[in-house]
């Protein structure tokens, strides 16, 4: 069986086999999720890393007047929180958009792992830095991007994450509401609504339940500004 998280980071960093083998045990041990499920709660102790190898989830924080901010989507091969367990507690929560199937690292064993494997301590430290890459862009979106282009980021952000090596495929998976949508870009549905339309009229991306298919890239990262730097993606160097 194919795991996504060993794929990732083998894209960062060239895994020795034994590191290969480390990996797939650690994640042997996982367990299917159902949609909309905490994996773990603002207020919470930290846990063990969890690792996403089949469906999405995402980071959120709810505001006291009960409003939500999305604040990062997880696609299988990521991993959460490598050093969260420093904390004493957690200042965000994670949970499931989709059934997922869900590996967890303990806390003992990821340090064992990071301790004797030079290239996983390597790739999860990049993947890491990616992450924090992406919620700076995120930031920069929120405070700076108009609607439409906040809108056209995103997209093209999911796409490029999304496809991985399938560089042939326009089409990939959403698997969520325009209000979740809504939710990591600070607007309203209505907004969001809006601004997915404009983009279908100008045909630059079509719409199907659960997908969207890029037609024309090259208008989408124009219309975004974006620039994939921030994902870190050509990171790859020996172990």
């Amino acid at each position: 069986m194919q795991n996504r998280f060993i794929d990732k980071l083998g894209r960062y960093v060239a895994l020795s086999e034994a590191e290969v083998d480390a990996l797939a045990r650690a994640t042997s041990a996982s367990r299917k999720i159902a949609a909309k499920t905490d994996l773990i709660r603002e207020g919470d102790r930290p846990g063990p890393v969890f690792v996403m190898l089949e469906g999405w989830a995402m980071r959120y924080k709810v505001l006291p007047n009960g409003s939500r901010q999305i604040t990062a989507f997880l696609m299988p091969g990521d991993a959460c929180d490598l050093h969260i367990g420093l904390l004493a507690q957690m200042d965000h929560s994670i949970q499931t958009i989709t059934p997922a199937r869900v590996a967890a690292i303990s806390r003992t064993h990821m340090d064992d792992l990071l301790d004797k494997h030079r290239g996983i301590a390597r790739a999860m430290y990049i993947a890491q830095l990616a992450d924090e890459g992406t919620l700076r862009a995120w930031i920069v979106s929120m405070g700076r991007r108009s609607s439409i282009e906040r809108v056209a980021h995103l997209i093209c952000e999911l796409f490029v994450r999304a496809r991985g090596e399938d560089l042939a495929s326009t089409e990939f998976e959403v698997p969520f509401s325009q209000i979740i949508l809504a939710d990591a870009l600070g607007m309203t549905p209505v907004h969001i609504n809006r601004m997915l339309r404009e983009l279908r009229t100008r045909d630059i991306i079509s719409l199907r339940r659960g997908s969207i298919s890029v037609i024309n890239p090259s208008a989408l990262a124009s219309v975004a500004g974006f620039d994939e730097n921030y994902l870190h993606r050509r990171a790859r160097s020996p172990a």
